[in-house]
């Protein structure tokens, strides 16, 4: 087994939530940001849109073939803390190749340099393979779609650093 370091994140797998932007279902978005700030709520409202949970609140990270990938402790497999209602047992995957790192703010930049996700010490991606960070707003109405975007940007070489705004 690869070695694995447990973070504070959520994870989903983005499956048909993503659709509308084509970006693939197969897309691992890991999301990072203090207690409260909104993880399981954006991960909540990426599965009522068809995404897949692999990790709520603790997410064990690990490298295999030069790529970072996530799934769930096994205590906590399968469950997601739904504020206001309790611990929900929901379907999931047991795991997700990372391939967006969202980090919730309060106040992301409107047009913001692009940054890599920094691997917790103990882990060595080869260099170039760390996967992007975006900062949002989670409780936005469009949070959800923007990763979906995000997502499909970034794996279909969509993302553009080069372009003057109007």
């Amino acid at each position: 087994m690869a070695l694995t370091v447990n973070i504070h994140a959520t994870c989903i797998r983005l499956g048909h939530a993503g659709a509308a932007f084509g970006a693939p279902p197969s897309c691992g978005i890991l999301l990072i940001g203090k207690s409260g700030s909104g993880k399981s709520d954006l991960a909540l409202r990426l599965i009522a849109a068809g995404a897949k949970l692999v990790a709520d609140d603790r997410t064990d990270l690990f490298v295999r073939k030069g790529k970072l990938y996530a799934t769930a402790p096994a205590r906590i497999a399968g469950l997601l803390e739904v504020r206001g209602v309790g611990i929900l047992a929901l379907p999931h995957v047991e795991q997700a190749k990372v391939t967006l790192v969202a980090e919730l703010s309060k106040a992301p930049q409107r047009l913001p340099e692009q940054r890599f996700f920094r691997l917790p010490a103990a882990l060595r991606l080869p260099s170039g393979a760390a996967p992007p960070v975006i900062s949002l707003r989670p409780f936005e109405a469009s949070a959800p779609a923007k990763l979906a975007a995000a997502a499909a940007a970034y794996t279909q070489d969509l993302y553009r650093e080069d372009s003057n705004p109007i």
